[in-house]
């Protein structure tokens, strides 16, 4: 496995580059500009005809195609006029590329949009061919890690108050 570390700026090799990791890299890159340029043609240019998206997180999510790839970029771009997207790290394993995104902007309404996450690419003639996606909305008030969990595990009680 290579890791590549990427930024908005500049990308970094950590290893050599090599064909097989240079491809899918390039085609991370090539999103990422599609999308600080609000390049929607561009980006769903990246995405092979039989694209698959997967939200494990959220199985009602997922979809296939181009078609909702542009229908979505379409909303964001419109609801987000100045989002950006940093890829933080990159890393490609054969036609498996793991990459981590810090997408960011202001709504309309002047409200922060901010999105952080992982999305798991595979990639085949230099096309994104599917994605499970973890990229979710960061929201900073459902408390601290002690309140999450009991939130998650349904148990309101709180466990430093028991002897």
């Amino acid at each position: 496995m290579y890791s590549i570390q990427l930024t908005v700026a500049k990308m970094v090799s950590v290893m050599p580059d090599r064909d097989s990791v240079s491809e899918p890299v390039e085609l991370v890159r090539r999103l990422q500009r599609a999308v600080n340029d609000h390049d929607l043609d561009a980006l769903v240019a990246c995405f092979g005809t039989d694209y698959r998206n997967e939200t494990p997180a959220h199985p009602s999510r997922g979809f296939s195609g181009r078609d909702q790839v542009r229908r979505n970029w379409q909303q964001i771009f419109a609801a987000v006029p100045d989002v950006t997207a940093e890829v933080l790290r990159c890393s490609v394993d054969g036609d498996t590329v793991w990459t981590e995104w810090d997408m960011s902007g202001t709504r309309p309404d002047r409200t922060a949009f901010l999105m952080r996450g992982v999305v798991i690419f595979g990639v085949k003639n230099q096309a994104i061919t599917s994605a499970r996606f973890y990229l979710e909305p960061v929201e900073e008030t459902s408390g601290d890690v002690d309140a999450h969990t009991r939130q998650v595990v349904g148990n309101a009680t709180n466990p430093r108050a028991t002897s």
